[in-house]
């Protein structure tokens, strides 16, 4: 029913609405084009079901109307991406998926602004409106700096001024906007001369500069490799590393030495064209072009003379380029110069003699056992001691002629004759090789006979290099300390491990060990340890972990080092109070300085962080406390019926800076001690006396005896009883033990003075403590001489024994003795017994004793005399109490 008629009445403004269209057509739509623009700030990254707006309340909708709103999202792909609305109240929340400032708009700026765009309609039909919601996307530091490339390679010229500037191009990037961008760069280790310079162009962008402190060598180092850091400024800031790599190019600033500067050749006058004379070596530590090194004769040296002896301009060998002339010449002089770029060259000089041949000079023939090539012998380092290079074999053209062979270089080989075999040698090593302490050796094999022919061979070793290098640590055992509550992802140090095999077998890579805690992170080129999380001494104050440095050799060498991170205290937790508050239990009377409890207090820091001190903030006049043990004690004996409750305030502050505090409150209960006897109020005194009519029927209540005790509990239960009397027959009269109500139990036959002595008792253990008082009774219809009563009173008669105490009376009837010493170890017996139950019968007791002492103060209110009578009319009430006036 309601369904048609809202129908029809939306069909009604429809038509209306058409009506209207060719009269004034903008007039009806103007309720439903009319848009609302509605903008809500939110961060990036929120989860889901975070609360965004409330779109019905910012537009001041009536919820009230019937029938309700309805809204809803038109772009059902941000819906379910995004954010949910709520149907019926219009609250948007974020949906499933995070919103990511920088995927939503990667190319955004500050200034612009990231929005996300939404179309709400607000429904049913006569409601609608179309409500613009613009999102703004807050930024925040969920990026860290992220260099283009893990590992930047830079060069720099090794004659570089001080103050050099070399702009690092590959910059680190963050998506993140503002301050939460990359703010500064350093370097992890800077060598000594290098620093790093920030710079910030028209854009905004910063670039890091390079900017070389002290001079530059590359003969001493050519290459610098550490880890340049990028640094965001958010609140902690994320950190970006990429390893950089410092070239030293080479300049040419070092010109070419000779190792030898003069050389002596002698040549036998028969040598044979091609044969090598000698080889002179420059060197150059420079690199490439710069270390570039040619031979040439000098000018000096006449044509004949290079025509006769070849000189290889790149190796510097010499060699006999043709037959030998005697007739001119016995000796040549050869000057070599060994030429660089841009240098003046160095001069070596070579003195070729010729020796006249009376026989043909010894002919060396190799037969090599090692890989040759060129002349060029190549040994692994992993070879053993005596490993053989070649055989030697010598011939001799004069067979009368004894011939020497021998060795000349340096290096670990020697020249052995093989066997028995004559005019064999054998070239073999003397020690293992190492290509760590030399990759090269230059040999010279002499052979001379006894006229002083020679012939000299030339022979290279070549040494390989094998992993046969673990990487070495710098230090093998690495200490950190660092303080508790830091930062995530600190940096602590940098592990280094050198190894000196060439190539890959020389790279080291840092891998953690199997024991290493997974909070900790090294790089594992750079060897840069980090802590990812924070750190709490409490929880753990040291740990203890090793650090493998791997090479890339085939088989791969490693050796390992101990890392100790040991977590610094801060004075970051209050001392603490084992329990909330304390409440100790003192008997009254507990002696000065005496110790009432004690206040255990714990504070997990360390040092004096740990250290902590109790004092007392109210009371303290009265208590004081020992802060080594936290014990509470009192200055002065404490007595209950003064004062039963303590509350006191205890402060715990530790030696921090600033110093750290905690309360808790003390109560101190005093607990009753049995040190008040009762105090009889009335009679006031054992010289008043009452006045008793001789007719007083037996059972009536002539008299009571009332006493209170400043005790509680047990010992402030008051008992009566009757102990002695004077006068009248045993049994005559009767006294309540719990009212102290005195009670006629038989006529009084004769009149007269009759006294009682009533013992007044309390329950206190381990001895009660009591009082008596004397009530008399004057026995007579009234009261004629009142001195004649007071020399009764005053005369020093004896009393006898009345009765038992109260506590035999209501077992037997007749006259006991009233020293019962048999049930007084009964009674005691029965009071150790119950000090095991104290606890639950002191709870018990207080309970009936308040009562009872409720019911006695009802009944004092009654009676405001100390004579009761029971049964009595008030004008017979009246009368006693104009006797005892008059008396």
């Amino acid at each position: 029913m309601f369904r048609s008629r809202y129908s029809s009445k939306r069909d009604s403004i429809w038509g209306f609405c058409i009506l209207m269209l060719y009269t004034n057509p903008l007039s009806c739509l103007a309720n439903f084009s009319q848009a609302k623009e509605l903008i809500y700030k939110i961060k990036e990254g929120l989860p889901k079901g975070t609360f965004i707006g409330a779109i019905g309340v910012d537009l001041r909708l009536d919820f009230t109307v019937e029938p309700p709103f309805l809204f809803s999202l038109t772009q059902k792909k941000v819906s379910e991406q995004y954010v949910n609305i709520n149907n019926t109240t219009g609250e948007l929340y974020t949906s499933a998926a995070e919103i990511d400032r920088e995927t939503l708009c990667p190319y955004s700026s500050e200034e612009q602004g990231c929005f996300l765009s939404l179309d709400v309609f607000v429904l049913p039909q006569q409601y609608f409106q179309l409500v613009k919601v613009k999102l703004l996307i807050e930024d925040v530091n969920d990026n860290r700096p992220k260099f283009p490339t893990d590992e930047i390679r830079m060069s720099v010229p090794e004659n570089t001024p001080i103050n050099g500037r070399f702009a690092v191009e590959q910059s680190a990037i963050d998506p993140d906007l503002g301050i939460y961008g990359v703010q500064t760069y350093w370097l992890v280790n800077d060598f000594g001369v290098f620093t790093l310079d920030v710079e910030e162009n028209d854009g905004g962008e910063l670039t890091p500069f390079l900017i070389v402190t002290d001079f530059l060598d590359r003969e001493t180092q050519a290459e610098y490799v550490t880890d340049i850091i990028a640094e965001d400024g958010g609140t902690p800031p994320l950190l970006g590393a990429a390893t950089l790599k410092i070239a030293i190019t080479d300049v040419n600033d070092n010109c070419p030495k000779f190792t030898e500067s003069h050389i002596n050749v002698t040549l036998h006058g028969n040598t044979s064209k091609g044969a090598q004379l000698a080889r002179l070596h420059a060197f150059d530590p420079d690199l490439g072009a710069n270390a570039q090194i040619s031979y040439a004769y000098s000018e000096r040296v006449p044509r004949d003379t290079r025509s006769l002896f070849h000189l290889d301009k790149i190796t510097g060998g010499i060699k006999l380029a043709r037959k030998l002339d005697f007739v001119t010449t016995t000796f040549y002089k050869l000057t070599v110069l060994a030429n660089g770029p841009g240098c003046i060259p160095a001069v070596a000089i070579v003195t070729v003699y010729i020796i006249k041949v009376v026989a043909g000079p010894p002919a060396v023939i190799p037969r090599y056992i090692a890989p040759e090539k060129d002349g060029v012998v190549t040994l692994k380092e992993s070879e053993p001691a005596f490993s053989p290079i070649a055989f030697f074999t010598i011939k001799n053209m004069d067979k009368s002629q004894r011939v020497d062979c021998y060795l000349e270089g340096f290096g670990p080989f020697r020249l052995v004759p093989y066997q028995q075999l004559e005019n064999e040698y054998l070239l073999e090593t003397t020690e293992t090789l190492d290509y760590e302490r030399t990759q090269e050796y230059e040999l010279i094999l002499v052979a001379n006979n006894t006229q002083g022919l020679i012939i000299k061979t030339f022979l290279k070793v070549q040494v390989l290099d094998e992993n046969d290098n673990a990487p070495v640590f710098q230090q093998s055992l690495v200490e950190i300390s660092i303080e508790e509550n830091n930062s995530p992802n600190t940096f602590l140090t940098q592990l280094q491990a050198s190894d000196p095999d060439s190539e890959s077998r020389g790279e080291v890579i840092y891998i953690l060990g199997g024991d290493t805690p997974g909070i900790f992170v090294v790089d594992r080129l750079t060897g840069v340890l980090t802590v990812a999380t924070s750190l709490d001494r409490e929880e753990k104050e040291k740990y203890r972990f090793i650090v493998r440095a791997v090479d890339q050799g085939t088989p791969r060498r490693e050796s390992i080092a101990t890392v100790v991170v040991t977590v610094l205290d801060r004075n970051d937790n209050s001392p603490r109070f084992i329990n909330k508050d304390f409440t100790f239990f003192v008997p009254e009377n507990f002696p000065g300085y005496g110790e009432i409890g004690v206040l255990s207090v714990t504070d997990p820091d360390a040092g004096k962080n740990g250290w902590v001190a109790l004092s007392i903030l109210n009371g303290s006049d009265i208590f004081m406390i020992d802060t080594g043990r936290g014990a509470l004690r009192a200055k002065t004996s404490l007595d209950r019926e003064q004062q039963g409750t303590y509350q006191l305030w205890i402060e715990a502050a530790d030696g921090g800076v600033p110093a750290l505090s905690s309360v808790t409150m003390v109560t101190v209960l005093l607990l009753d001690v049995n040190d008040n006897p009762p105090v009889v109020l009335f009679p006031q005194s054992n010289q008043s006396y009452m006045l008793v009519l001789p007719d007083t029927t037996p059972g009536t209540s002539i008299a009571e005896v009332y006493a209170v005790d400043k005790d509680t509990g047990m010992n402030a239960v008051i008992a009566y009883s009757i102990i002695k009397r004077k006068g009248g027959e045993p049994g005559s009269f009767a006294i309540d033990p719990e009212t102290g109500n005195i009670t006629l139990k038989r006529e009084l036959s004769n009149r007269g003075l009759y006294s009682l002595l009533v013992k007044v008792s309390d329950h206190g253990q381990p001895e009660p403590l009591y009082s008596t008082v004397m009530v008399n009774f004057f026995v007579n219809e009234t009261v004629s001489n009142e001195s004649y009563i007071q020399s009764l009173l005053t005369r020093d008669d004896d009393i006898e024994i009345e009765e038992k105490p109260w506590y035999i009376s209501q077992m037997t009837d007749g006259p006991e003795r009233y020293e019962l010493f048999p049930c007084r170890p009964i009674l005691i017996s029965l009071s150790v017994a119950c000090l095991g139950l104290f606890s639950l019968v002191l709870i018990l007791i207080s309970f009936i004793c308040c009562k009872r002492f409720k019911k006695i103060r009802k009944k004092r209110s009654e009676v405001e005399v100390p004579l009761k009578l029971k049964n009595g009319s008030t004008n017979f009430l009246n009368r006693k109490l104009r006797q005892m006036s008059n008396i």
